[in-house]
C-alpha cells in the first residue's frame, strides 16, 4: 500500500513559493520570518488572485482523486496523519509537592 497523498498547497502558498526569491532579491538581508510577513502583505494587496486560486483548485481536485484511489486500495484516512487530539493527551501528573502535602495532612481517602 502506498503512502497517503499530501494535502495540496493553498493559493497563497503557491504564490509565495514562486515569489520568495524575488522578495529576497528586493530586500537583501531579510530574515525568513520577515519574508513571510512581506509576502502576506503583498498577497493581501494583490487585486487579481484568480491565477493562483485556479492552480490551487486544480491541485485540490488532483488530491481528491488521489485520496479516493488511496482509500480504494485499502488506505485509511481516519488515523493517518493525526498528530493532535484529546485522546492523545496524557493525564495531568500530580506535583510531588501536592502529594507530600496530602500525606502530611493525615487525610485518609478511605473514610
Amino acid at each position: 500500500m502506498s503512502e497517503k497523498p499530501k494535502r495540496p498547497l493553498s493559493a497563497y502558498m503557491l504564490w509565495l513559493n514562486e515569489h520568495r526569491e524575488k522578495i529576497k532579491k528586493d530586500h537583501p538581508g531579510i530574515k525568513v520570518t520577515e519574508i513571510a510577513k512581506k509576502g502576506g502583505e503583498m498577497w493581501r494587496n494583490m487585486k487579481d488572485k484568480r491565477e493562483w486560486e485556479a492552480k490551487a483548485a486544480k491541485q485540490k481536485d488532483e488530491y481528491t482523486k488521489l485520496i479516493k484511489e488511496f482509500e480504494a486500495n485499502g488506505g485509511s484516512t481516519e488515523t493517518a496523519g493525526k498528530k493532535r487530539g484529546k485522546s492523545s493527551k496524557k493525564p495531568a501528573k500530580k506535583s510531588k509537592k501536592k502529594e507530600s502535602e496530602e500525606e502530611d495532612s493525615g487525610e485518609d481517602e478511605s473514610d
